[in-house]
């Protein structure tokens, strides 16, 4: 055990969330002592989660929008589709607090305000990292090499993947690397029946289960799922993987975690003399009152935006700019994945086959266009996956039918049911210097901390990309043998920066100090104490989803930290 002396701690993790749960787990079981802060309220596993099961019958207003509240309150979180009336509790409150909106270009920034952040809601999609991932920036120009291989990070998802439990098949593809998979989830007929006429009449197209981080098979203190549905309500049986359900778990075992919600962290400390980061400067979010603390060891997982600001908030005599930003790439290099483009088929088969429970995700169509070599009918670069989601149709369609009484009931009961197969693509964002998050000069929080505010804009390649999801899925579609299709979403507008709740980049990874804030172990170039793990460091996007390969990277990150700590290189 590497024991503090002088130190208030050996380490510090700043958020909670997925990456500062794994932070913290990996850190205290590799024998340190860690403080771990949240500016969120605390949020008792499984019994906070006071709308998990709730009826609509105990909500206020049937569970119905509360108009005023969400248009005073959150106007920015109320757009999001996890959002409720069930699950109020774990979001942000944008009165409370903002970010400057009407500065720079619209960003929907989504955040949580509990223990355990956004992994209380996030969709659970979790999918490697491909080789082509890896080598796109350097492959095609845009953006910097990254400095890590897959070869690199393969060992650190599979550590990852047999701890939080993921469910999937094993397809073979290189676009998509089979990891360490828990049973699939079971799938409807229609979806048998559509993918059946794919592999017939599409073959370049793979229909297969979505890899999500829930439970399949029971681990130890979590059991399977048992498809009851409302996960963005939270999961009080640990069947979705957590911080609340997982790693703060893990990390409060050994005896080396002290958690602190509520603390807003203001600013980090850098020590010109030592070089390193000595302190952070903290607020209670309750009292105002603030408070510092010191680590031989300091780690940023307050999300993208979140830690970001903090760096550039601590601006200091050796770096005016912000923290560790003698690159000047800190808060560049904004991304986000596109969505809300796509193709909707009406199918009429498997009328008589139904399912049980609420199976708590959809199909996946990994990236077909652009693998290993650009196509010759494309013009971007890069690709795109489609999500998909399939409903029946039900009585509640006919809602304007007319009749009354037991005639309309029998009408009603005898409307065949008709399958909707959804699918939405998610699409790759190129790197550029032009999207950044920056500190409004004119703007503070109810802490007196600079609120951010973004300049974001979507490039050529996403609109071109757009276009080919809308014609490929209409392919698609046919090929399935869908009755109707429509196609969805403006290729023109695309969905609000923000939306995909994918935000990365803004402290990227490199190998040259000059371009790049981290090195390959997500350590500051500039300050040796310092690592960031969220998805800040992410030099490019991918078109899946990215939260899998924060957490690898973390663990990896840690590993190492701590490796350095021992060696006293740090």
């Amino acid at each position: 055990m590497i024991k503090a002396t002088t130190y208030d701690f050996d380490a510090i993790v700043i958020g909670s969330g997925i990456t500062g749960g794994w932070a913290a787990k990996e850190l205290c079981e590799k024998g340190l002592k860690v403080l771990v802060l949240e500016r969120g309220r605390d949020m008792p596993a499984g019994t906070g989660y006071l709308g998990e099961h709730a009826p609509s019958w105990k909500l206020p207003f049937n569970g119905k929008p509360e108009r005023k509240l969400w248009e005073q309150d959150y106007p920015v979180q109320s757009k999001l589709y996890a959002f409720s009336s069930q699950n109020i509790q774990f979001w942000n409150n944008d009165r409370e607090n903002p970010y400057a909106v009407d500065e720079g270009t619209p960003f929907e920034w989504y955040r949580g305000n509990v223990v355990g952040g956004r992994s209380l809601m996030w969709g659970r999609q979790t999918y490697r990292w491909s080789d082509e991932d890896f080598k796109a920036n350097a492959k095609d120009g845009h953006g910097i090499p990254w400095p890590v291989s897959y070869e690199d990070i393969a060992p650190w998802y599979s550590y990852v993947e047999k701890f939080i439990g993921v469910n999937g098949k094993k397809e073979g593809l290189p676009q998509l690397p089979d990891g360490e998979f828990q049973k699939p989830m079971p799938w409807f007929a229609i979806e048998e029946t559509i993918k059946a006429r794919l592999d017939k009449n599409a073959p370049d197209i793979t229909l297969t289960n979505a890899r999500t981080a829930i439970l399949t098979e029971d681990l130890p203190g979590r059991s399977a799922c048992h498809y009851c549905g409302p996960c963005e309500n939270g999961c009080s049986s640990g069947s979705y993987f957590s911080s609340q359900s997982s790693t703060l778990p893990a990390a409060t075992a050994t005896g080396n975690m002290t958690l602190r919600s509520n603390a807003v962290v203001e600013r980090l400390e850098y020590d010109k003399e030592t070089g390193k980061i000595s302190k952070v400067h903290v607020i209670d979010a309750k009292t105002k009152q603030r408070v510092t603390y010191s680590a031989r060891v300091f780690f940023l997982n307050a999300s993208t935006v979140g830690s970001t600001q903090l760096l550039l908030n601590s601006a200091c005599e050796e770096f005016p700019n912000g923290l560790a930003n003698h690159s000047g790439t800190l808060g560049h290099y904004l991304m986000d994945h596109f969505l809300g483009i796509g193709v909707a088929g009406m199918y009429s088969e498997n009328q008589d086959s139904y399912y049980f429970g609420n199976r708590p995700t959809g199909l996946y169509i990994p990236r077909f266009r652009n693998v290993q070599k650009q196509d010759e009918d494309t013009n971007f670069i890069r690709g795109y996956g489609f999500q998909t989601m399939i409903s029946s149709g039900n009585w509640m369609g006919q809602l304007n039918t007319r009749g009354f009484g037991a005639g309309l009931k029998d009408t009603l009961s005898k409307i065949p049911p008709t399958w909707t197969f959804y699918m939405g693509g998610f699409g790759e964002c190129l790197p550029q210097e032009r999207n950044r998050v920056f500190l409004s000069k004119t703007k503070k929080d109810r802490f007196g901390i600079p609120q951010v505010a973004f300049d974001f804009a979507w490039s050529d390649n996403e609109k071109a990309m757009a276009k080919d999801v809308k014609s490929q899925g209409e392919r698609i579609q046919k090929a399935a043998g869908a009755a109707y299709s429509m196609a969805f979403g403006d290729t023109e507008n695309l969905s609000a920066p923000g939306a995909g709740i994918h935000e990365m980049g803004t402290a990227r990874m490199g190998d040259d100090p000059a371009q790049s804030v981290l090195n390959k172990h997500n350590q500051a170039h500039d300050i040796p104490n310092l690592f960031v793990t969220d998805g800040s460091f992410m030099a490019s996007s991918s078109c899946v989803n990215p939260s899998l390969t924060y957490m690898a990277f973390t663990a990896r990150a840690c590993d190492y930290a701590v490796t350095q700590l021992k060696a006293g290189a740090i």
